[in-house]
């Protein structure tokens, strides 16, 4: 089973949904407004991926962080932000049979699910 989580009015999130439904593929949805983000599952997603890889800093909800937050941010600060500002996770993440896709790269996906 492929678990999807993100954000629903996500561009991206949208384009991944689109991608998965074009493709006849069968997933769960994880809206982290609605159910926020584990701490554990986002501490496994470290390990596989990379805090770095997760923590989107491009977004808006990155700029508006006090300094302090943003200043030397390691794996457990990361995690702690993202957690407390789901926001803040890169978008989508896809847990599936074989692995972890963090972001929606076409041809990434299509290596991974296609």
């Amino acid at each position: 089973m492929i678990e999807l989580y993100g954000i629903p009015n996500c561009d991206t999130v949208k384009k991944a949904r689109i991608w998965l439904g074009a493709r006849g593929l069968a997933y769960a949805f994880h809206d982290y407004k609605k159910e926020g983000a584990d701490l554990d599952k986002l501490a496994a997603w470290a390990d596989a991926a990379g805090w770095e890889a997760l923590l989107n800093r491009r977004g808006t909800t990155f700029r508006a962080l006090p300094d302090a937050d943003k200043a030397d941010i390691d794996r457990a600060k990361a995690l702690r932000l993202m957690a407390a500002h789901p926001s803040l996770i890169k978008r989508p993440v896809v847990e599936h049979a074989g692995g972890l896709l963090v972001g929606f790269d076409v041809a990434e996906w299509e290596r991974a699910l296609g």
